[in-house]
């Protein structure tokens, strides 16, 4: 299976990709307290979800099946201003996938000296979930990017997600994460989307090496955060976005993901934008 590669400034003809992404190789999140994610993880016997195949259809079948109409992902085949004139506008959220490396320690020393997130209820800046579900950070990056990004208004009344938002968004992060594991309604929606894939589907526990996470705007305060299941938290990247996603400093965060690790082809890019 090759994997589309989202470049800095070249045009990167089309190609399936698969979201290899297995929370079991996240970077530790410091020695300073750990993530919720890891604290969790070490209970036990934990859920695993089929890894979702990185594709905007996928994608958009999810967003459907949890209860969203009138939105899509598109993908952002490269960062070059006039490759991204092609791109649908505004776009209200990024997903990004990313390569995880095995001595990569960059989020590790980002977090290490910062305390476990401990927001919850409306005044939030930001909705964010910890994860606690293997093989779910694509799921993960989808709540976060529709929690986020489009009015609640848009989501339909009764659905998966607005069942979910209304019982967790008054939760602390570990009962919120834990009422999204315990949710049937949206492990339905999820396993519908991910057996739609053209590619074999996965054994729920696969070993895999990328991660998804996505960046937004906060709808309180209009900046730019970065939400990671795998984080202690939501980030606050400390960009203002004058437009949407595609404006200003926000396009510089997924490009320092990449100089990163520049040889590796494994990132991928998709936005979520208006199908009306």
């Amino acid at each position: 299976m090759t994997r589309r590669r989202l470049s800095i400034g070249s045009f990167i003809p089309s190609s399936s990709r698969i979201d290899t992404t297995n929370s079991s190789t996240m970077a530790d999140s410091g020695t300073k307290g750990e993530s919720l994610h890891r604290e969790l993880k070490r209970g036990g016997e934990r859920k695993y979800y089929i890894p979702l195949e990185s594709d905007p259809e996928i994608f958009t079948e999810l967003v459907r099946n949890l209860g969203v109409e009138g939105f899509e992902f598109q993908d952002i085949m490269s960062l070059d201003p006039e490759m991204l004139e092609f791109v649908p506008r505004p776009v209200l959220a990024l997903i990004l996938v990313y390569p995880l490396e095995d001595d990569d320690t960059t989020q590790e020393e980002a977090e290490k000296d910062k305390p476990m997130y401990d927001g919850k209820g409306e005044d939030e800046p930001v909705v964010w979930f910890a994860q606690t579900i293997g093989n779910a950070c694509g799921l993960y990056a989808i709540l976060h990017a529709l929690s986020n990004a489009i009015d609640r208004s848009k989501i339909r009344s009764g659905s998966a997600l607005d069942d979910l938002l209304t019982k967790a968004i008054p939760l602390a992060p570990r009962e919120r994460a834990l009422a999204l594991e315990s949710s049937d309604a949206i492990q339905s929606a999820h396993t519908a989307a991910a057996n739609k894939g053209i590619s074999a589907v996965p054994e729920a526990e696969v070993i895999t090496h990328h991660h998804y996470i996505c960046f937004t705007k906060s709808p309180k305060n209009g900046r730019v955060y970065e939400l990671n299941g795998a984080s202690k938290g939501p980030i606050d990247t400390g960009v203002i976005a004058a437009g949407d996603l595609l404006s200003g400093g926000a396009l510089d965060l997924v490009r320092e993901y990449i100089k990163r690790t520049p040889d590796n082809v494994g990132f991928s890019l998709m936005g979520l934008v208006s199908s009306s």
